[in-house]
């Protein structure tokens, strides 16, 4: 039987992702803000020179990698509680203001639009150069001398990768938080964000990263694994197709040394009917991915904006769905007699 407090509680937070979500959609991350991110970023700058400059044991190096991923993703958690605690403690409606505009800062569904839409305005206008410019602003890659089919490709592998671990895992781990009243559903998407930004800043298998980047790049493996399974289900699903693109996507991204991203490029890959992966140059390097999906159609600016409708529709979908089970279930307990 719920108790009323964690009732409350529950709705609360349920809320406070219903509006974090609407103002990620209308708003995004304002340039110019100081993001969480941002000075996480700071922070593992700052931890990985002074580690890099002044310690040469490998082992130590691990060890420091370790306590940077546990301190960063656990001390972010624990900090945005204590922010929110005392929040409370100054007004109620203030803290939930405040978590509102935290949760929303996990969202990168309006940025993730806004960044391939940034690049596709001078592909439609012929401007190449341009085009290349702005892509270089979003992915790794070399973007110099990228032709229009290219940086199509690249566009809809940076939306289809980060699908995930920027948009559908922290919303995961914020609807993870609605069944933990006493910490919250900020607190553990936070927590989330900082194992993704470790992961994106030190998580390669190359110096000086190898060492220190080798926990965080592992950690955030495992927790964005069960989140992509679950897009990579949700999209299938969404398809109407899910067993076909389901048997192809499995066949595809068991290829990629990712046990992630590949997954996720592989199911837009296969609902788009387009192939992704293939020849990439990062900083002169040149590194082949496996091909994922068949070439049925060409990418063009159709594929983005289809990718990021189901982007789009998996956020919603999963954020209905859950709002949906909690109404029936408390309809359900009113129905019997529990209170």
């Amino acid at each position: 039987m719920l108790n009323i407090e964690i009732k409350t509680q529950l709705y609360s937070n349920l809320t406070i992702i219903l509006l974090a979500s609407f103002l990620d959609y209308i708003i995004g991350d304002p340039w110019g803000w100081i993001h969480p991110v941002q000075v996480m970023g700071w922070i593992i700058s700052w931890y990985k020179n002074l580690i890099v400059n002044h310690i040469s044991s490998k082992l130590i190096k691990k060890i420091s990698g370790v306590i940077l991923g546990i301190g960063l993703i656990f001390g972010s958690g624990f900090l945005s509680w204590l922010i929110i605690f005392y929040c409370h403690q100054f007004n109620y409606f203030f803290g939930l203001f405040i978590q509102v505009i935290i949760l929303a800062s996990c969202f990168a569904g309006k940025s993730l639009n806004r960044a391939a839409m940034d690049v596709l305005k001078p592909l439609k206008g012929g401007d190449l150069i341009l085009a290349r410019e702005k892509l270089s602003l979003y992915v790794g890659r070399d973007t110099k001398n990228l032709s229009e089919e290219e940086i199509f490709r690249a566009v809809l592998e940076t939306v289809a990768e980060n699908t995930t671990d920027g948009v559908t895992a922290p919303l995961f781990y914020g609807l993870l938080g609605l069944f933990f009243p006493v910490v919250g559903c900020v607190p553990i998407a936070i927590a989330y964000k900082a194992s993704s930004t470790l992961d994106s800043m030190i998580g390669y298998k190359k110096e000086p990263f190898t060492d220190i980047g080798w926990f965080s790049a592992k950690f955030e493996d495992i927790l964005t694994w069960l989140p992509c399974r679950l897009t990579v289900l949700t999209l299938a699903i969404m398809s109407r197709k899910p067993l076909y693109h389901l048997k192809r996507c499995r066949q595809d991204a068991i290829q990629d040394p990712s046990p992630n991203s590949g997954w996720s490029e592989a199911i837009y890959a296969s609902i788009l009917q387009v192939q992704l992966g293939g020849i990439n140059t990062y900083q002169g390097e040149v590194r082949i991915k496996p091909l994922l999906g068949l070439p049925i159609k060409p990418i063009n600016s159709d594929s983005i904006y289809q990718a990021s409708w189901l982007t789009r529709a998996c956020f919603l979908l999963w954020i209905f769905s859950v709002t949906l089970l909690l109404s029936i279930s408390n309809l359900s307990l009113i129905f019997y007699g529990f209170k």
